[in-house]
């Protein structure tokens, strides 16, 4: 059902030595690129109508419009399960709390006398949003995006989510009624590479529907084609990242409960069949008390053929053991993992040791599908290693850090001398001649 790595019997390597020995799923963004390219391409040159084709194509219904109707918002919003409105309602009261407290404010710094430097934090204009749909449905994703992005002070918000042929070709309407309470009513039924290409390049308006403006920002998850599309557009727009399959990674010793590991293991392979399930422990005995948990609990479950199983007999998905806590330390870094659950005598402890993590999770009650939900943070975070250099979704993703200089003349004077030395070491004159015009081409002597 999963493989094991026995990593116990020499000493750990180093860097992308050690990295090369764990498991990981093969996501070739590179590949999908030359699919997604005439995608975008028709995209820019047909707007709405390339975007309606594709989506027959590939969702298999042919929406009347992207847009979704306000009534249709509303609809969705008065039909929701009052038991799915309340968690969803709460789900954003946690975000919100953790969100607003990610605000940055402006910060000015005297360097000396008369001159500061004041860094300014500016939301961007406009953002896109985007949602998932196909194998399961993911309205925690909106309040992932959307709240972040209210709590920036981003203005403009759009969400896009794949049309879906049992719903008359609108998006699921948990989706809707999530877009409805978070007030959110700009929503387009697009999906994949071309709901991308839309945010990108936007659509005309027509006689009876708006167009869809260009964004400066897409963020959320999405399939292969998402992310090989944010790949190809990155530089017309902004991008949070380019999420991969899935991933959690389990660091447990012989304290965990096995029941436990299982279950938050077989919560992620639920996902998706790429998505990756990682044990690392240094207790033989925990990791078969693991897999015959295992056995018991996919036997119980849904979803078992076409995502639980293949995900757990993938190559992304196996059970590391190691010589003690300080190899399994190195591994989880070397790692990487989206989710990082710490499952040992002294969770915290070892937590605070983690470098690369997208999320950390201490302890037996902080499993990550609290994470995923109601725990406060962000659950869109970086996947395949990518922790190591990129940050989940925060406030921060959608501001700008602006520096505004301000310098009187006394001040200039003071440095004009190093300015135009600097810039004669580097054979950039001109550089230097900006600053001698403004004193009579004399460079002044410093006080």
């Amino acid at each position: 059902m999963i493989s094991r790595i026995d990593l116990r019997d020499a000493a750990l390597p180093e860097g992308a030595a050690l990295r090369d020995l764990l498991p990981r799923a093969e996501f070739d963004v590179e590949a999908a690129l030359e699919t997604v390219r005439p995608i975008c391409e028709a995209v820019r040159h047909h707007g709405a109508a390339a975007v309606i084709e594709y989506g027959e194509k590939f969702d298999g219904v042919r929406v009347p419009a992207l847009r979704v109707p306000a009534e249709a918002l509303a609809r969705a919003l008065a039909e929701l399960d009052p038991a799915v409105r309340a968690a969803l309602e709460e789900s954003v009261r946690r975000a919100r709390k953790v969100h607003r407290d990610q605000r940055r404010t402006t910060h000015t710094t005297q360097v000396v006398p008369g001159g500061t430097v004041t860094e300014k934090w500016i939301p961007v204009d406009r953002v896109g949003l985007y949602v998932p749909g196909g194998r399961a449905v993911y309205p925690s994703s909106v309040v992932m995006n959307v709240v972040p992005a209210q709590e920036a002070g981003v203005e403009g918000l759009a969400v896009a989510s794949p049309p879906q042929k049992e719903f008359g070709g609108l998006p699921h309407p948990t989706i809707l009624a999530a877009c409805a309470l978070l007030g959110v009513d700009e929503v387009y039924a697009a999906g994949g590479a071309q709901a991308v290409a839309m945010f990108a390049y936007g659509t005309e308006s027509a006689a009876d529907e708006p167009g869809c403006a260009p964004v400066d920002l897409v963020t959320g998850p999405g399939n292969i084609y998402v992310a090989a599309a944010k790949r190809l557009l990155k530089g017309r727009i902004g991008i949070d990242a380019e999420a991969g399959p899935t991933e959690i990674a389990v660091l447990a010793d012989a304290t965990a409960d096995a029941a436990h590991v299982a279950a938050d293991l077989i919560s992620q392979a639920e996902h998706d069949p790429m998505a990756a399930a990682v044990l690392v422990t240094d207790s033989a005995e925990l990791a078969e008390a693991v897999e015959a948990e295992l056995k018991a609990q996919v036997a119980v479950s849904r979803h078992v053929e076409e995502r639980i199983a293949p995900a757990l007999a993938g190559k992304q998905s196996a059970i590391v053991l190691v010589t003690d806590l300080e190899d399994g330390l190195k591994v989880v870094d070397a790692y990487g993992a989206e989710h990082l659950e710490i499952q040992t005598a002294d969770a915290a402890a070892l937590a605070d040791r983690v470098r690369n993590a997208g999320a950390i999770f201490v302890g037996p009650w902080a499993p990550v599908s609290l994470g995923d939900y109601c725990a406060g943070s962000n659950h869109v975070l970086p996947t395949g290693g990518c922790a190591c250099h990129s940050s989940g979704l925060s406030v921060q993703s959608f501001l700008r850090g602006v520096h505004i200089v301000d310098y009187t003349r006394d001040a200039l004077a003071d440095v004009a001398h190093h300015v135009v030395t600097l810039a004669e070491a580097e054979d950039l004159p001109a550089h230097g001649a900006a600053i001698k015009a403004r004193f009579g081409w004399k460079v002044p002597e410093s006080k």
